[in-house]
């Protein structure tokens, strides 16, 4: 994989872009966020691997910027900063993977290989539907019943693990691993204001709600499969 490395540690920077390129991928390295963001912006990179504190424009301003300006390449943030708030914030910020430092390279090189196997698999469908609710994976677009609907990145990750699961029961437990990929419940009601702010979006006033949830189990998008 083509990987853009942001970190302005240098021994870090070293570390990492070697044990890389020694398996195989082509990195790029940046020791500030504002080069960062230009070069992720410029859709060349397969991967990007992002400090929290690089400076300039730190690490979850740069991804927000980011998705915003609909660049969906995966993110991998590397941090300091550990504590499960953190990994929260990092993943709420548009990233797909949180790796605290210190970190062996084995599980850095996992991570990237997981990273890498999920956006191939996501590309593998470019267009997923379900009744009227249609989502372009290569447009990073959603139309209900033809009208656009305008997702937030994270929302977007919703609606997309709902449409491929579509008429099946999909627990927060489920969620919080695939859209989050967080392995523990961090006790708050993330899942929840994002369902809601989701059905909110796609709410349309003469059509029936397309996400139904199932009391004590979770979620479910369209009819039952």
């Amino acid at each position: 994989m083509r990987i853009l490395l942001i970190e302005d540690d240098a021994d870090t920077a070293a570390y990492v872009a070697e044990g890389l390129t020694a398996n195989g991928h082509v990195v790029e390295a940046v020791d500030e966020g504002p080069r960062g963001f230009l070069a992720a912006a410029s859709g060349a990179f397969d991967l990007l691997v992002v400090d929290r504190m690089v400076p300039r424009l730190d690490g979850l301003a740069l991804v927000r910027r980011l998705r915003a300006a609909e660049v969906a390449t995966p993110v991998l943030f590397l941090t300091a900063m550990g504590e499960m708030e953190d990994r929260v914030a990092g993943l709420e910020a548009g990233g797909d993977d949180y790796l605290p430092k210190p970190f062996a390279l084995p599980e850095l090189l996992a991570r990237i290989e997981a990273l890498g196997r999920r956006a191939r698999q996501n590309t593998a469908e470019t267009v997923l539907r379900c009744g009227d609710v249609e989502m372009d994976l290569l447009r990073r677009s959603v139309t209900r019943a033809g009208d656009p609907v305008e997702l937030m990145p994270r929302e977007f990750q919703l609606l997309e693990y709902l449409l491929r699961n579509a008429g099946h029961v999909v627990t927060k437990t489920m969620l919080l691993e695939n859209v989050w990929h967080l392995r523990f419940d961090p006790n708050t009601n993330v899942v929840e204001a994002h369902m809601s702010r989701l059905r909110s979006k796609l709410h349309r006033p003469s059509a029936g709600e397309p996400i139904t949830t199932i009391r004590g189990a979770g979620y479910r998008l369209g009819p039952p499969a």
